[in-house]
């Protein structure tokens, strides 16, 4: 089960990174929950009940969250589910934490982008971006919000909150 949990932080954008990303691959995989079903033919690692995943600043918490590789075995995709399924993860050490919730969360792992479905909310540092989809790439630190989109109930409309630069 531990290897369908891969290091969460993979291509990285700069030395700084890198070594951020590294820490994360070589950190220990912690995992709590109240089931797992582990099917390893297809790839795939369901864990339900107040699931909580912890991998060095990576932090992964849900009701319910699948975890996939592709053919090569290496996590490609991650499913958490729950009425406030959460994802934080420091993408690099000089910058904040970034913090993101939504009754679903999946992260494209190999891409490094985090989609926050119905209810999104994305917190990094002072900023903050609420909506019914939010999409963040954590590299390129891009945010795109939309007030609907599928797996939205209604429209939720977007509200962003930038805190100034600091000179």
């Amino acid at each position: 089960a531990c290897a369908l949990l891969l290091a969460l932080a993979i291509a990285p954008a700069s030395q700084a990174q890198n070594q951020s990303q590294n820490q994360d691959a070589n950190a220990p995989i912690l995992v709590e929950a109240d089931r797992l079903d582990l099917d390893d033919r297809a790839g795939t690692a369901v864990y339900t009940g107040n699931v909580d995943i912890r991998q060095g600043s990576m932090r992964l918490t849900g009701n319910r969250v699948e975890i996939r590789r592709n053919a090569a075995g290496e996590l490609s995709l991650a499913t958490a589910t729950g009425e406030r399924a959460y994802l934080e993860q420091q993408p690099d050490p000089a910058e904040p934490v970034v913090k993101g919730w939504g009754r679903t969360v999946i992260y494209h792992v190999a891409e490094r982008r985090v989609e926050l479905i119905d209810r999104a909310e994305l917190h990094q540092g002072g900023d903050t971006f609420e909506g019914g989809y939010l999409e963040y790439f954590l590299d390129r630190r891009v945010v795109q919000a939309r007030a609907d989109a599928e797996g939205v109930e209604g429209s939720q409309r977007i509200r962003m909150t930038l805190q100034p630069e600091q000179q």
